[in-house]
């Protein structure tokens, strides 16, 4: 057990990325009147529960395995994956908001202070560290992209101008990330079998950022159709990859299938909400289904592992 706790990963907090995404689905798609209140309410206590549980683990390798955390930290890939506690406090508040906005305040606080220190500490060590390019995966977005979560509850608590200070960033660097990622992956060795499935986070920059933008402009314009088909052509172009997705080993990383497939779930409500289309309601239904698929299969396979004792390993 105590060696388990040793390599607790920090990358079990994109299980609640998924998770806390899902919730955000079920609660929009409840006040759409497409589904019944309960449902986000279960899945709400359940995710904040293993939210509350995995940080309990991963505090207690904190105290007793606190030179594995370093390590972690030092890490030229699992750094990236820290940034995923600020966002699961951001996820959270926005799961929150309807339903106890006081504690969503708490949690979106805690949240963008926390990821604010993380993406300035984590592109410090991108500068002052050499990397070789196949260090480059799309879990590089993690910390820097995220910074687009903040304004959805924030524009809620801190003026609109700071909202837009961190939109700025997320879609400055979501740019220049993606221009480093394209050429690593036409021009490089093909991505570890482990990172393959972040491939589903390039939908996600595009996809937040039009809701991120819809909440602080409220705007329906150009850029915010530029931003949502961006996200729509990322979806056809992992359909395109399929054959990257065969055959591979499950590891944690597979929740990155979750995250980003929410996201655009939303964006599809989002934008049916605001231009009464359709096509964006059927597309959101659509995107929904492969959602649940896919939650359900990556958890599956997770407790199935569990029960293995293959995740709390040592993966170096």
């Amino acid at each position: 057990m105590k060696e388990r706790l040793q390599f607790f990963p920090i990358t079990s907090y994109s299980v609640i990325m998924g998770l806390t995404g899902l919730t955000v689905v079920f609660n929009k798609f409840y006040h759409m009147q497409w589904m019944p209140k309960v449902i986000y309410d279960i899945s709400l206590f359940f995710t904040l529960g293993l939210f509350l549980l995995i940080s309990f683990l991963y505090g207690r390798k904190a105290i007793h395995y606190v030179e594995e955390v370093i390590v972690d930290f030092n890490h030229r890939i699992r750094i990236n994956f820290f940034s995923a506690i600020s966002i699961s406090f951001l996820l959270l508040s926005i799961a929150l908001l309807g339903f106890w906005p006081f504690l969503s305040m708490l949690f979106w606080w805690v949240g963008m202070l926390l990821h604010t220190v993380l993406m300035f500490y984590t592109i410090s060590f991108w500068i002052r560290h050499n990397f070789e390019i196949h260090f480059m995966n799309p879990a590089w977005f993690i910390p820097v992209v995220g910074n687009m979560l903040i304004p959805v509850t924030g524009v809620e608590f801190m003026p609109r101008g700071l909202s837009y200070f961190y939109f700025a960033i997320g879609f400055f660097f979501w740019v220049v990330l993606f221009t480093i990622f394209l050429y690593r992956a036409i021009f490089h060795d093909q991505l570890p079998q482990k990172f393959i499935p972040t491939l589903f986070i390039l939908i996600a920059p595009p996809a937040v950022g039009f809701i991120s933008y819809m909440r602080i402009a409220q705007s329906w314009d150009g850029f915010s159709v530029l931003l949502l088909f961006l996200a729509y052509f990322f979806v056809v172009l992992l359909l395109f990859l399929y054959k990257s997705f065969k055959k591979l080993k499950f590891f944690i990383s597979w929740w990155a299938f979750t995250f980003p497939l929410t996201a655009i779930t939303l964006a599809s409500v989002a934008a049916f909400q605001v231009s009464a289309q359709n096509i964006y309601k059927y597309l959101a239904f659509i995107m929904f289904a492969f959602t649940l698929l896919m939650v359900g299969y990556v958890a599956w396979m997770t407790i199935g592992k569990i029960r293995q004792g293959e995740i709390c390993v040592n993966e170096d």
